[in-house]
């Protein structure tokens, strides 16, 4: 059977991870704030936040942007429930700009139709959460000239892209938007097991996260309300947070899985260009790299020519499982969800997300996947079609 995603763990890290098991701390230790330093650097941010998931991550970059009751937040509706989910949580509503056919990516020409448009009815959005889909960023410098002129703020949801580049520079640097947001689950490019990270370059909005992630509990002197001198404050909560502090245990794994980063990504874009071979000849259509992207590849996500074949999405996505291709769907467009229809979005609300919807399959792509196996999945997806 081959997955569609697989964690890569080495001698190293699993020493790390030991090192860490027979030390003095497994939470709250030297290790977050190295595997922080280690992301920041990577990424040529300034500040770098840990936490338990990316969708903590998000939802604390959200209330660190200011997102409340009455507010509104945009986002891409090929993603996972937890972009549009974060603003919810904030007691905001969501909305969604339909995808770019090529990219997959939320599609800068509906976003500034959408942004006209909503600011006829003074609907502007407080937030926009372009998504990194598959690890190819979105049109950042675009995205970032349509919020300078109509005033929301930028939240980078990078869960698929840490270890790939824009415009020559590195994913997460946060030229182009106000935090950006890395997931580290086990099938993503590296992992803490479980985990997230926020990155920013604004001290502020660091400072509020780290608060945030930690019951809004703050040692810092200047936080501190004053009290009587004869009894003792080495902490105080000033603010309603929430546990999302990642453990050093996942931070050494975090720390030593970084190192092969590049390694991860180079293999992942040597996978992706011998797919785009060995499916040449089938009625599918792969994936682009825009010339000034580097994509770090998290998915491999190709469209099906139905009409060139005789069998349905269902049927081939089936037959592959059948045959020991374990394949996927990323993603139902989130706003066809229940819970969102229930909010009173309806089919056809974003049609270039349907159309992507009704022909995508995930293919099986991991650093550890052979080319032998690649071969298997190649082959397996030929008979599939047929």
């Amino acid at each position: 059977m081959i997955p569609y995603g697989r964690q890569d763990i080495s001698q190293e890290d699993i020493d790390a991870v030991t090192a860490v098991l027979k030390s003095d701390f497994l939470t709250q230790g030297p290790a977050v704030p190295r595997f922080e330093q280690t992301v920041s650097n990577y990424c040529d941010a300034k500040y770098a936040v840990a936490v338990n998931s990316a969708t903590s991550a998000l939802h604390i970059a959200c209330l660190a942007l200011g997102v409340g009751k009455g507010d509104v937040v945009w986002t891409s509706p090929i993603t996972f429930v937890a972009s549009a989910n974060c603003a919810l949580y904030c007691g905001a509503s969501v909305d969604f700009v339909d995808i770019d056919a090529q990219t997959y990516n939320m599609c800068p020409e509906r976003l500034a139709e959408k942004l006209a448009e909503a600011k006829k009815i003074d609907k502007l959005p407080k937030v926009v959460i372009p998504v990194h889909m598959c690890g190819q960023s979105c049109d950042m410098e675009r995205i970032y000239k349509l919020g300078q002129q109509y005033g929301f703020k930028i939240l980078e949801d990078a869960s698929h892209a840490i270890g790939g580049r824009y415009n020559g520079l590195p994913i997460g640097n946060c030229q182009f938007s106000d935090i950006a947001v890395f997931s580290f689950h086990p099938v993503k490019i590296v992992t803490t097991g479980e985990g997230g990270m926020a990155v920013t370059n604004d001290e502020h909005l660091a400072k509020r996260m780290r608060v945030l992630r930690s019951h809004g509990i703050s040692s810092a002197l200047e936080d501190m309300h004053e009290r009587s001198p004869d009894e003792i404050w080495n902490y105080q909560q000033i603010e309603l947070g929430f546990n999302y502090r990642m453990t050093d245990i996942q931070a050494a794994l975090g720390n030593s899985q970084m190192v092969r980063l590049d390694d991860f990504v180079t293999r992942r874009q040597f996978l992706a260009m011998r797919y785009e071979s060995l499916l040449s000849n089938l009625p599918i259509i792969t994936p682009i790299q825009r010339a000034n992207q580097y994509s770090a590849f998290h998915l491999y996500v190709v469209r099906l020519k139905l009409s060139d074949t005789n069998r349905n999405q269902r049927e081939i996505f089936e037959s592959l499982k059948d045959r020991g291709v374990i394949v996927n769907l990323h993603y139902i467009p989130v706003y066809r969800q229940p819970h969102f229809e229930k909010m009173g979005f309806l089919a056809g609300y974003c049609p270039k997300a349907e159309e992507y919807f009704s022909e995508a399959i995930t293919l099986p792509l991991y650093p550890g996947l052979t080319e032998f196996q690649q071969d298997q999945v190649a082959s397996s997806f030929e008979m599939a079609l047929s």
